[in-house]
């Protein structure tokens, strides 16, 4: 059973929507740029820069008051669904209703109102904090929020495996629609984490980018010789996922075919990649498999590409692994350079842009690309768009802290 992509919905630092976001990215324009939500310098941190997203107004697609009793997580999932179900004409009414889940992932959920409400019950007690404080850091919110609001109740919930929590929602979705279970799934993720606790946390773990705060544009730089860390980010983006029969009966518009998804554990440390990439390769290869491909049919990567030392190092090594003589031929190349690090949103924004350049025929390139790595020797398409072959599979690589690695494949649409 051939399950499709009918509809894309993002929300990210560099668009508010499907069709600004591509634009950057195939352009190469970065939305990196000053932390502007708190000042953190007053917290002592060395990083000042991040990729938020800007000049968002929520009340374009929920009530004010809604979108207040929403955490930021939920409320960008929220848009980027909305424009994804726009897309497919996906109407959810009658039996409908009972056979299209909502799968939404996030790698901390609430976080900002965790960091928000624990502020108030501490500087002004208990009967300050909010009564809609447990559903608003719920990981769950951004589904259910979704739900709601689209009539769908199949199975609903989030899934969490930290950087690859998205990518594993569309896996997940993917299988609960190829078992019969679902005829329809909207699936994704989002996250919001912009906030002092988990910035300081990451900083302390040594993983971020500290020394670009005055380029902030240059400071991710995948695959770079002189890469430093990520850069931390928020978004959110989603797919209408759909059985193909069932797509094809109502006329909806095809924009690709989800044809795998692999998934496998480091089961090594819970930061570090283990430095064979083990988790990585078997992932990789079992989405070849399950796309019933072969390593030749690939014909784009979207790298998971962090800008760690580490791990870019590792994802090189996975190429080679899985590609053997062909690994320098394959183009690599990691949109983080220009969105920052989403979190648990990275894995589906980075598969949307996988489905885009099998719809374009354009490959967003890596930006900041100028001092060779010779431990990171795969083609990662450096600073400028390329087209990449015709009728090939793309695939999207997601590696997360806890040795989480899932990996995503897709089709033309034919």
């Amino acid at each position: 059973m051939k399950v499709v992509i009918t509809g894309l919905g993002a929300i990210s630092p560099v668009g508010n929507s499907v069709a600004e976001s591509w634009d950057s990215l195939v352009n190469g324009r970065s939305g990196i740029g000053p932390l502007t939500f708190f000042n953190p310098r007053e917290y002592g941190m060395d990083l000042g820069i991040a990729g938020e997203v800007r000049n968002l107004d929520p009340t374009a697609f929920m009530d004010r008051k809604e979108a207040r009793r929403q955490d930021r997580f939920s409320v960008l999932a929220l848009g980027a669904a909305l424009e994804a179900l726009e897309q497919s004409g996906l109407t959810v009414e009658g039996e409908l209703c009972y056979q299209v889940g909502t799968i939404v992932a996030s790698g901390v959920g609430g976080i900002t109102t965790i960091e928000e409400q624990s502020r108030i019950v501490r500087e002004r007690g208990a009967r300050r904090v909010s009564p809609f404080t447990v559903p608003m850091l719920m990981m769950n919110g951004a589904a259910a929020i979704i739900a709601m609001k689209s009539h769908a109740m199949g199975a609903s919930f989030a899934t969490a495996s930290a950087c690859a929590s998205s990518a594993d929602a569309l896996g997940v979705a993917l299988e609960m629609i190829r078992s019969g279970r679902l005829k329809a799934a909207i699936a994704g993720g989002s996250d919001a984490a912009l906030v002092p606790v988990a910035i300081a946390g990451f900083e302390r773990a040594q993983a971020l980018c500290t020394d670009s705060n005055d380029d902030p544009e240059r400071a991710s730089r995948p695959f770079d010789a002189t890469r430093s860390g990520f850069v931390p980010a928020e978004g959110a983006a989603i797919m209408v996922l759909e059985e193909e029969q069932f797509a094809r009966e109502r006329g909806a518009p095809i924009l690709a075919e989800f044809a795998g998804y692999g998934a496998a554990s480091d089961a090594y440390h819970i930061t570090a990649p283990e430095p064979s990439g083990r988790g990585g390769v078997r992932a990789v290869s079992a989405a070849i498999k399950d796309a019933a491909a072969a390593p030749e049919d690939v014909a784009y990567i979207n790298a998971h590409g962090t800008s760690t030392p580490q791990n870019d190092k590792v994802e090189s090594r996975i190429v080679h692994d899985v590609f053997g003589s062909r690994a320098r031929d394959v183009p690599v190349s990691s949109t983080k350079s220009m969105t920052g690090h989403l979190g648990g949103a990275a894995g589906v924004f980075e598969a949307l842009a996988c489905v885009q350049a099998l719809r374009t025929g354009w490959a967003a390139p890596t930006i900041n690309y100028r001092t060779p790595d010779p431990e990171c020797d795969i083609d990662c398409i450096p600073n400028e768009a390329r087209r990449i072959r015709a009728g090939g599979v793309a695939l999207s690589n997601s590696f997360g802290f806890g040795g989480h690695s899932s990996c995503l494949a897709f089709r033309g649409a034919g």
